[in-house]
């Protein structure tokens, strides 16, 4: 009886340790994860910047958890399947069939799977427009000097580099060898070694189970530089120092997050900073942050980038949404984390400014979305994933969180959290199951403070609720009060006070212009501040939006030069989109936008395409 006993608990600990079954069907992923999950990655690569192409072979270490009718089924997109083999008493060959793709999902990848087959290794090659890669050439990057190659992962990109169970449902580890032009340095969202031979051969290993979206790679003329404790760069050697210099509180941030909500669990956290053509700001790829040069500004002021995807080493990498229906539980807690680390570590002033400015944008965009897409919970069935990337998962689910601070209290409020991010380590999450935690751990346990059927409101319902928090700044009602009475023709623009202005202050002075201003006022702004030249990339883009916006021509040299020098959608899309508005505009931006378009990611291409008519 006892070993019988034994015999069931060893059973059951390793079905456990599969914890990779989706607990619901992804909409977006063709796996059949009910019935076989991959448990363990290798990847053998050769990274061909002639041919533009990865090619060589995934093996994966597969687990049943589930009646299976012999076959294991992937997702792929524009990959070149070769062949099949399955281990079975040796390596052999097995059939596979490739599905017909489609548009937003690829094609199936559907493999043939012995009753005893123990591993499965997947040859193939990607094709040069694979949506998750972007090449660039010499030229391309910012040295001009060596080509530079990343992936972009996030939401279902993966499949197009990589034959794999494609959903964030799924966790695995992973190991890799990858081959590359001996002069270039590669890195993964892995343990990195900075002090690797530049022999073109790699070898990485992550010992911590992911989701498919967080497999990244990254090779150019990379070096690194250490910063303090378990932080440092990677970057080309141009912005190398730039990085470190203002990147220095990394740790700090680390810190103070372990402090909040428990261990950071992934061993280093490194950046590596990307080239101009990155489309995101940042991607939170675990143990290796790839972000955007365009928060390099000289003075730490955007740093609230670092602060958002370092917090995804819990909110996020480590507790992670089953399906993109619920992105916000990503991204939602992991902006509300951000803000608490940026409070402590630079103050309540900034960290309340910049909760400011993003309630503002959220209202701003909550009045161009389909009402549809203002909820937390979205149904993205037939949708590209992609598109529940607004603002609402990440400033409506903040303030989500914020509200649940402000009626519970922060005594009650944090250690609920970080109880949450420890029950769930390296565990997905659905807005049901959050509601069940929520309940029984908060709720239950301080009864009549917030309703089931407010926080279902929060969750499932449109819009904001009434009670929405109000996040207001002393410091931008000062502004607003200046600005109002220069246009009120009571102060001069000599008269504010603007030399200690933070770039949280102008983007909130430049942002809240009226709509009625004439072309003539922005010419006097611009006369007294040059803000059509500035060099932070957040103030430079505000101003050419509002100068759009208002008619004023003398930006358009700025934006010939500005909108073909960086990748950053958040940046770059919004100008197109401005211009498009009118025919002059439209012209324009096809001007810009045609010698542009090769320097960009796939992905910023396939939104301007559409934006522009191309």
């Amino acid at each position: 009886m006892f070993k019988h006993i034994i015999f069931f608990l060893t059973i059951l600990t390793f079905l456990v340790s599969l914890s990779g079954a989706a607990s619901a069907k992804d909409s977006h992923s063709y796996a059949n994860v009910d019935a076989v999950i991959s448990t363990h990655l290798h990847l053998d690569l050769t990274v061909d910047f002639d041919r533009k192409v990865l090619t060589g072979f995934a093996e994966y270490d597969i687990g049943r958890v589930g009646p299976n009718d012999g076959f294991f089924i992937l997702d792929t997109r524009d990959l070149d399947i070769h062949k099949v083999d399955v281990l079975d008493h040796g390596w052999q060959p097995t059939s596979f069939e490739l599905a017909a793709a489609d548009a937003t999902l690829g094609s199936k990848l559907t493999i043939t799977l012995p009753v005893k087959a123990k591993k499965i290794r997947i040859y193939y090659t990607t094709r040069p427009e694979a949506s998750g890669l972007q090449w660039l050439t010499p030229a391309q990057t910012a040295s001009k000097k060596y080509p530079f190659l990343f992936t972009q992962s996030e939401a279902i990109h993966t499949r197009s580099w990589v034959p794999i169970q494609d959903t964030p449902a799924l966790r695995l580890t992973y190991t890799a060898h990858i081959r590359t032009p001996e002069n270039l340095f590669a890195v993964m969202s892995a343990e990195n070694d900075p002090d690797a031979p530049r022999d073109g051969d790699y070898n990485f290993t992550m010992v911590h189970k992911i989701p498919p979206y967080l497999l990244a790679l990254g090779v150019g003329d990379i070096h690194f530089k250490a910063m303090a404790g378990n932080t440092g760069i990677y970057a080309e050697q141009y912005i190398l120092d730039a990085a470190a210099a203002e990147f220095a509180d990394t740790y700090k941030m680390v810190k103070v997050t372990e402090k909040l909500y428990g261990p950071y669990r992934w061993g280093r956290y490194d950046i590596l900073m990307m080239p101009p053509s990155y489309p995101m700001g940042g991607m939170e790829n675990p143990m290796l942050s790839f972000i955007t040069p365009t928060v390099i500004a000289g003075d730490k002021s955007l740093v609230d980038l670092i602060a958002h995807e370092l917090a995804h080493s819990w909110s996020g990498n480590l507790v992670t949404n089953a399906s993109w229906d619920d992105v916000w539980l990503n991204e939602g807690m992991t902006s509300y984390v951000e803000n608490r680390i940026m409070e402590e570590v630079y103050g309540s002033a900034r960290a309340m400014m910049e909760k400011t400015l993003s309630a503002e944008g959220l209202q701003r965009e909550m009045e161009t979305l389909d009402l549809r897409d203002t909820s937390l919970h979205v149904d993205l069935q037939g949708r590209d994933p992609d598109g529940a990337f607004s603002n609402v998962p990440y400033v409506k689910g903040q303030l989500f969180l914020v509200y649940l601070e402000e009626k519970y209290g922060r005594a009650a409020f944090d250690p609920f959290l970080k109880g949450y991010f420890t029950t769930h380590a390296f565990q997905n999450m659905t807005s049901e199951k959050f509601i069940a935690y929520l309940k029984e751990n908060l709720m239950d346990k301080h009864p009549g403070v917030v309703s089931m059927d407010k926080i279902k409101e929060w969750i499932y319902g449109t819009g904001m609720p009434d009670d929405t928090p109000n996040a207001t700044s002393g410091i931008f009602a000062k502004v607003r009060a200046q600005q109002a009475a220069w246009l009120e023709g009571k102060m001069t623009l000599e008269q504010i006070p603007t030399m200690g202005w933070t770039v949280h202050q102008w983007l909130h002075f430049i942002t809240n212009l009226p709509k009625d201003m004439t072309s003539d006022r922005m010419a006097e702004l611009d006369r007294a501040f040059d803000l059509v030249n500035s060099r932070n990339n957040e103030i430079a883009h505000a101003w050419l939006l509002q100068g759009l916006r208002h008619g004023y021509s003398a930006i358009t040299p700025r934006l010939r030069s500005y909108l073909p020098s960086i990748g950053r959608l958040k940046l770059i899309k919004p100008l197109y989109k401005q211009m498009a508005e009118t025919p002059e505009g439209l012209k324009l931006a096809r001007e810009i936008y045609a010698p542009a378009r090769p320097g960009y990611h796939p992905s910023a291409q396939k939104a301007l395409d559409k934006i522009l008519g191309e």
